[in-house]
């Protein structure tokens, strides 16, 4: 069992679209490790009901936060807006997580502990030495280790796993980086943000996780996605 931290000015920022069946899990169990951090969730106006019942959790709990947009709008943009209202309300630390629980939070402390120890960025990585995936099919994997290989190769970065979902980033970080700048949306926009990471000097630190597949619910990533991604690592390397 993982002790709790004190974590009162972080946030972690849940993009949702249809997770009606595992906002109230997520709610109860990210905050498990910290129950002094906050959650701030960015719906995109979900079909399925999930922002009423993000809207109810969020009037029964003053830690849980929600963040309604118009519509389907993109991931990238999603923690880029959740990153705006974080900084305008002072807190130190932001974490990007997934709702479907592929990002277990009994990590969040350890990922903590190494912001508080001096890394800019804290990266939960698949690809470095005690990290992995559950549930993936071989094809699965090759995809995304060698989607990261192809990236980081291209663009010159020591990233293991530059496609990696699972950040932590102090509000000086962000504050290094020309958010305004990102246009990058999906697995392209995590790539971006590492990469400009990189590029302001700031210092990035890789610790293992294990991704665990979502359990209920259908994944988001798709072919054009993950082309997207790929394509617009070249544009990066020559624009900087």
């Amino acid at each position: 069992m993982v002790a709790p931290v004190a974590a009162s000015r972080t946030l972690i920022i849940v993009p949702t679209y249809n997770e009606r069946e595992n906002v109230e899990e997520v709610a109860r169990h990210f905050l498990a490790p910290v129950p002094q951090a906050h959650i701030l969730f960015v719906d995109d106006n979900s079909p399925d009901g999930t922002g009423e019942i993000l809207d109810r959790l969020a009037a029964d709990d003053k830690r849980l936060h929600v963040l309604h947009r118009a519509g389907k709008l993109g991931l990238g943009t999603a923690y880029l807006e959740g990153f705006a209202w974080g900084l305008a309300r002072d807190y130190d630390l932001f974490f990007e997580m997934d709702a479907d629980f592929s990002h277990d939070p009994t990590y969040l402390p350890g990922m903590i502990e190494l912001a508080e120890g001096g890394a800019d960025v804290v990266v939960g990585s698949r690809w470095v030495a005690g990290g992995g995936t559950r549930n993936w099919g071989l094809g699965r994997r090759i995809i995304s280790r060698g989607g990261s290989f192809y990236a980081r190769t291209v663009l010159g970065i020591g990233v293991r796993d530059v496609t990696a979902g699972f950040v932590c980033w102090k509000r000086k970080a962000l504050e290094a980086i020309d958010l305004q700048s990102i246009t990058s949306n999906g697995y392209g926009f995590q790539i971006e943000m590492k990469f400009r990471a990189i590029s302001a000097g700031l210092k990035l630190v890789e610790t293992p996780i294990i991704f665990v597949d979502r359990r209920v619910g259908q994944s988001k990533m798709s072919g054009r996605i993950v082309s997207e991604a790929m394509r617009m690592v070249w544009g990066l390397r020559f624009k900087g």
